[in-house]
């Protein structure tokens, strides 16, 4: 498991084959529905929306306690460090996952650039720390727990359509966040070496690119430029490059007929069965299942 500067395990959100980037999970009580346990100080590289239907709830955000009552929803962004907690006895929390691409699965930016969308721009804020606390009014509290309940009947109903459905609640949902009255920083915190770096990756990642490339390309030493770049965004260079080259496998799975060798090519591999293995090791699937759907 990866980890962050500040040495805590770092999440990545698992993608399944055939399903939309979104995971919906409902604590009743102690009883939560089924779906990933976060459990123990950790961080993320995934966007958390929690909403408070009804009781409290105390997690540790970035070294803040934060408390989170009813009728609150709190945003949660990627890389802060969270000790969750417990809701009470009585409480009724919901919590929604997703990773940037999952809002425009279509968009070629590279992920970073989650803080520049707008439908994510309650993620970003102007507080110190990864997570802030957000008052749904009175009125919108059941428009909230509809969009709520309908994403996640979608989710496990899977009928016909329930993908775009699902994309559709989520947007929604995030419409309403953002109309709580998010203020928002001037400029976006992001390293101008780090944005450089993305963008190299994003320019060239369908060549033959390593670190020693993107270094030479931004005048800095391989090892300098992996510690810069891993402190800022708790990935490596290199796990950037086979980040994008996945999520352009992904599209070409789904959306044309090439040839898993073709598809290889395009995206920077020479060898199509080293391109199967990082695709196996990144979905648990090789393209060929993740392309039929199927586990």
């Amino acid at each position: 498991m990866r980890r962050t500067a500040q040495d805590v395990p770092l999440l990545d959100y698992v993608r399944r084959p055939g399903l939309p980037a979104v995971t919906v999970q409902h604590w009743v009580g102690d009883h939560p529905s089924e779906g990933p346990r976060f459990s123990g100080t950790h961080a993320h590289d995934f966007l958390l929306l929690l909403y408070v239907a009804c009781g409290s709830l105390v997690a540790r955000v970035d070294g803040r306690d934060r408390t989170i009552a009813t009728g609150d929803a709190f945003v949660i962004a990627p890389g802060a460090v969270v000790t969750p907690g417990r809701p009470d006895p009585d409480g009724d929390v919901w919590a929604v996952s997703f990773p940037p691409d999952a809002v425009d699965p279509g968009a070629a930016a590279p992920l970073v650039s989650w803080r520049g969308h707008p439908l994510l721009a309650p993620f970003v804020g102007n507080h110190r720390g990864g997570g802030q606390r957000l008052r749904v009014p009175p009125d919108d509290r059941a428009a909230w727990l509809a969009h709520l309940t309908d994403l996640d009947a979608e989710l496990r109903g899977r009928r016909d359509g329930y993908a775009d459905a699902a994309r559709a609640h989520l947007t929604l949902l995030l419409v309403r966040l953002g109309r709580l009255g998010i203020d928002l920083p001037d400029e976006l915190d992001v390293d101008p070496l780090v944005a450089e770096v993305l963008e190299i990756v994003e320019s060239r990642y369908h060549e033959a690119i390593s670190l020693r490339d993107v270094a030479d390309a931004v005048g800095l030493t391989p090892g300098h430029l992996t510690t810069v770049v891993g402190r800022a965004t708790g990935r490596t260079v290199q796990q950037w490059i086979t980040e994008r080259r996945m999520r352009e496998a992904r599209r070409l799975l789904a959306d044309t007929d090439l040839t898993v060798a073709d598809i290889a090519r395009r995206i920077g591999y020479r060898d199509a069965g080293y391109f199967v293995r990082r695709f196996r090791s990144a979905h648990r699937v090789t393209p060929t299942a993740w392309r039929r759907g199927t586990p």
